[in-house]
């Protein structure tokens, strides 16, 4: 775990992730999946980040949120968001996967400047549309998004398949 830094000298700074990254990415998931309460469910490996989000068929694009003093960079959060497609609006969007900062680092703004750096770079490139999902029991997260103008929705649920459901249903592909 990282020391903190002191705040009164901190500059933050938001960039695109690099393959150097990777490590700490996979700490982050794994910091994420531990506060969401599922501390055994990451099976990724940085070997599966490098060649997802660096390869040559890219799958996600993260930002580093970095904390910076005259003596060291931290990095303090992440964002990793994927394009996915509307056929509705005939556009992409771009779907947040995860958002996380470290608890040491939150309350400085964080969160809301990675949100706010992945939903522009959704206008830039033309997406109408910027998603996620949250936990319903999140209710800090679910109060920040909807501070920041995002809207819950209640018609729509999300579904899933996965493991040996997913291979039993591709099973019956013809």
């Amino acid at each position: 775990m990282t020391d903190p830094l002191p705040n009164r000298n901190d500059e933050l700074n938001l960039r695109p992730a690099t393959p150097a990254d990777v490590s700490q990415i996979l700490e982050f998931i794994r910091d994420l999946a531990t506060y969401e309460r599922e501390p055994d469910a990451v099976l990724a490996t940085e070997a599966d980040l490098l060649r997802d989000g660096f390869g040559p068929d890219k799958r996600f694009d993260c930002v580093i949120a970095e904390l910076t003093n005259a003596d060291r960079t931290i990095a303090a959060g992440f964002a990793l968001y994927f394009y996915n497609y509307s056929t509705w609006r005939g556009h992409a969007g771009i779907y947040l996967e995860d958002l996380y900062v470290s608890p040491e680092h939150r309350g400085k703004g964080i969160g809301k400047a990675l949100l706010t750096r992945v939903a522009a770079i959704a206008v830039s490139e033309g997406c109408p549309r910027f998603e996620w999902s949250v936990l319903d029991w999140n209710t800090p997260s679910i109060d920040f998004y909807q501070q920041l103008g995002a809207v819950m929705k209640s018609e729509w649920k999300g579904m899933q398949v996965s493991g040996e459901a997913l291979a039993a249903l591709a099973t019956q592909s013809k």
